[in-house]
């Protein structure tokens, strides 16, 4: 039984602790990367070009990898993943699922299909993951359709 309140609308859940070293470690391995660019004195101009590019190359992924989050509002869910954003209907999702071992929550949904939501991952942060899992829960049970997990 779910006795959690529902948070206040809008509300968005994202992984922070793991946003912060993402986006921090992208932006170190672009400056050190940069900077050896800059500091080797053997390279032309062209394969000075080419150590930034490949440092903007993986900061770019860094950076992709750190977009999950899922935005919920009074007419749905905004689930977004690393490269794809899904909008839903709260009588959509069925069923909030963060079992142990899930590597983040999962929405069985009403076209019977299941939804993987990155945005609450408890790699880092297991107490923020479980937290934002029940919330976002609580949220589909007074919004929706949804039921207990």
């Amino acid at each position: 039984m779910s006795t959690a309140q529902p948070p206040a609308l809008p509300v968005t859940f994202r992984p922070g602790r793991t946003r912060a070293i993402l986006l921090t470690m992208g932006a170190a391995m672009f400056v050190v990367i940069t900077a050896v660019a800059l500091m080797l004195e053997r390279l032309g101009p062209g394969e000075r070009v080419s150590f930034v590019f490949t440092a903007a190359l993986l900061s770019g992924v860094l950076v992709l990898l750190s977009r999950p989050k899922v935005v919920a509002d009074d007419e749905g869910v905004t689930v977004v993943n690393i490269t794809r954003t899904r909008r839903l209907a709260w009588a959509e999702i069925l069923k909030v699922n963060l079992r142990p071992g899930d590597p983040w929550v999962f929405l069985d949904l009403s076209d019977g299909t299941s939804l993987p939501v990155l945005g609450i991952q408890p790699g880092i942060a297991k107490e923020s993951a479980i937290k934002d899992a029940r919330a976002l829960r609580a949220l589909a049970d007074s919004h929706g359709t949804g039921t207990e997990a």
